[in-house]
């Protein structure tokens, strides 16, 4: 086997990157290079490619994204806190290597290799690129649990979080979902949804070749005043939104809605034939409850219409348990250069993780269904094991 690092992924064909992304949207060439070809994530921002590929007899069999960072931005893992410590103590946090798909909270493969033992070389590969490139750490964000282990066995550290999911328990309809919530949860969607509908909105589901440029033009604008509002500078630009429209029409679902026949606010989301995930939305103006619609009641109907067995709702956000969304535990893991500073943060993530788990157990307790359903099981236990969710500055949902 041989290993490189390359600074663009346009150097490995389409296909052959495919074949290890599988059917993740998010990790196929045509999302990454929409990324990177409209100027999103770029050396210009603080996301230099780093892409690691290891190759057996030419044939490529794992690769790794992985970017030097600048800043941490754009990545709903929030270590501000270790870079001011840093900071305080007279070092240089940044440049950091980081492995993740820009500006996407959704857990997926990082380590993309069908054999273990091409995953160990990987996880290897990229501590050595971090030792060399002299950096002060490494991180993996939303690895699957997996390679969080194998990670873990590599010495790195596990923080533990807490995003919202929505699974489908073979509803029949959105009316069916409801009937499952408890009695004050069902009457508070019902209100909101009547709201809407006396207020003059209609919603429209856009798929694939059926969004035209005016739409993602429209979005775009929504996308946009959601960052004004909010003081903020978007990630992401309207060539992008356009090429991945191009790209994946197969993966993209615009919610448009319209009052009166006039457009006003929209959500993108991103889906595969299993999973689809809430990214980002906007609206031109202010309405009581067209957030909840656009985002979570629509998006919802559209997973029961299809067949879609989970909805992710994206980073932070416990109002999204009054919808029907449950608490999910993620990971991340992390290397530290500096000694000291590594078995500092060790022992910070130990107390993180305890009320990590203390916090899912209240969020359970306060359950939304009829039924009390709980959360996904949590990893076994690790030493120095944590995650935290928080605030992101994109248009989240």
């Amino acid at each position: 086997m041989t290993i490189e690092v390359l600074a663009s992924i346009a150097g490995v064909p389409a296909a052959e990157w495919n074949r290890l992304a599988g059917d993740d949207p998010f990790l196929t060439h045509e999302f990454l290079s929409a990324l990177h070809d409209t100027g999103c994530a770029s050396s210009a921002t603080g996301w230099t490619p780093q892409y690691l590929l290891v190759r057996s007899n030419g044939v490529l069999a794992g690769a790794m994204p992985l970017y030097l960072k600048t800043h941490s931005y754009g990545e709903y893992m929030f270590d501000w806190a270790w870079a001011d410590a840093y900071h305080r103590h007279g070092l240089a946090y940044y440049p950091k290597l980081l492995s993740a798909v820009p500006f996407t909270p959704v857990t997926g493969s990082r380590v993309l290799a069908a054999e273990p033992s091409v995953r160990e070389t990987l996880i290897a590969g990229a501590l050595d690129v971090a030792l060399r490139l002299g950096v002060s750490s490494l991180h993996c964000l939303f690895p699957t649990r997996d390679e969080a282990r194998q990670m873990r066995g590599r010495g790195m550290l596990i923080r533990r979080g807490v995003q919202f999911h929505w699974t489908n328990a073979g509803y029949s309809g959105f009316e069916d979902f409801l009937a499952g919530l408890n009695h004050a949860k069902r009457k508070k969607i019902k209100q909101e949804r009547h709201k809407m509908h006396d207020a003059g909105f209609a919603f429209r589901w856009l798929e694939g070749g059926e969004i035209a440029e005016r739409d993602w033009a429209f979005f775009n604008r929504c996308y946009r005043n959601t960052y004004r509002e909010h003081r903020s500078t978007p990630y992401l630009n309207l060539e992008f939104f356009c090429r991945i429209g191009r790209t994946l029409p197969k993966n993209v679902v615009l919610v448009v809605a319209e009052r009166n026949g006039t457009p006003i606010a929209a959500s993108l989301n991103v889906r595969n034939e299993r999973r689809l995930c809430g990214r980002y939305w906007g609206a031109l103006e202010y309405h009581p409850a067209l957030h909840f619609e656009t985002c979570y009641y629509q998006v919802i109907e559209y997973c029961i219409a299809r067949g879609i067995a989970v909805f992710e709702g994206g980073a932070q956000g416990e109002h999204k348990m009054a919808r029907g969304l449950m608490p999910v535990e993620t990971c991340s893991a992390h290397w530290l250069a500096h000694p000291e500073f590594a078995a500092a943060i060790e022992r910070y993530l130990a107390r993180e993780t305890r009320g990590v788990g203390v916090y899912i157990d209240e969020l359970n307790e306060r359950s939304p269904f009829k039924h009390a359903r709980a959360s996904t099981p949590p990893p076994p236990p690790v030493s120095g094991s944590s995650l935290s969710e928080g605030q992101g500055r994109d248009g989240q949902r």
